[in-house]
């Protein structure tokens, strides 16, 4: 039997892309779920759709005392979209990242009043003074030292006050008062505004207040509520179990990292590494 060149090149073609595969499953066999979780993540911070990137870094705040987190989401503060700078802003505060005072400082001369704010809220969570001058313009119209706004600035305290949904999802990125609770994903608030959720409010809300419960038995509720139907609350018991810090959750909770909701895979990838950096 004779070869031709040709059949030769294809043989030695079919061979290397057939080594090729099988590399590539021989890889994803061997990654940690860590490192599938940062996969994750890393993935949904540079997505193309702004409402994945706002999910993402919302996400990454689950993540305490890792300088990974925090330089991620210390990079989407330069992100297009002001949506996705308020959610780093309020995420770099939420992960006590001291180190990422000054580019919260800077933040608060975003050109979007959310940034603003959500930067102002995370520096007086760090013990930075300079986060209440924004609160003060607001509430005054004029700076500390008596001077008038620059009308720059004036313009982005106008915008603030007369958008109630600026102002309804500032509060929400920052855990306010009124709002159900602060934490659970921007997508989670957008599907509370946008219908009559009043159950599922409650119910998530309940899930998050037992994140510090030290009944081992709420640690298995939230377990079980991470396979419930509603998306909403899979990912707010995802956001539980990670500000739980119970370890002995982590074998239970990898299912979440093939979630078909985004949101929830995001949340429950953050949770993932929380929980794998406890010692």
């Amino acid at each position: 039997m004779t070869f031709t060149r040709k059949a030769v090149c294809q043989g030695l073609a079919l061979f290397t892309i057939a080594g090729s595969m099988l590399a590539a499953v021989a890889q994803a066999q061997t990654t940690s779920p860590e490192q599938l979780a940062w996969n994750i993540l890393q993935d949904g911070a540079t997505n193309k759709n702004s409402d994945q990137r706002v999910s993402a870094v919302t996400a990454l705040a689950l993540i305490t005392d890792n300088p990974k987190s925090a330089t991620m989401a210390e990079q989407a503060l330069q992100d297009q979209d002001p949506d996705v700078r308020a959610a780093a802003a309020a995420a770099l505060g939420t992960m006590m990242s001291k180190s990422s005072v000054p580019a919260l400082i800077k933040a608060l001369g975003d050109s979007d009043p959310k940034v603003i704010m959500s930067a102002a809220q995370s520096l007086v969570k760090l013990d930075n003074e300079d986060g209440y001058d924004a609160y003060y313009a607001v509430a005054t119209g004029q700076q500390k030292s008596g001077q008038k706004l620059i009308p720059a600035e004036e313009q982005k305290l106008n915008t603030l006050l007369h958008n109630p949904k600026d102002l309804a999802e500032t509060a929400f990125e920052q855990g306010i008062g009124f709002v159900p609770f602060g934490g659970i994903s921007y997508g989670a608030f957008k599907t509370f505004r946008d219908r009559n959720a009043n159950a599922t409010v409650v119910k998530a809300t309940a899930l998050k207040m037992l994140a510090k419960d030290p009944d081992p038995r709420s640690g298995k509720a939230l377990v079980a509520a991470t396979t419930n139907q509603d998306w909403v609350l899979r990912s707010a018991a995802y956001d539980s179990i990670a500000r739980r810090g119970e370890k002995s959750l982590l074998p239970d909770i990898s299912g979440g990292l093939t979630d078909q909701n985004e949101i929830v895979k995001l949340t429950a990838a953050a949770a993932v590494v929380q929980l794998s950096s406890l010692r």
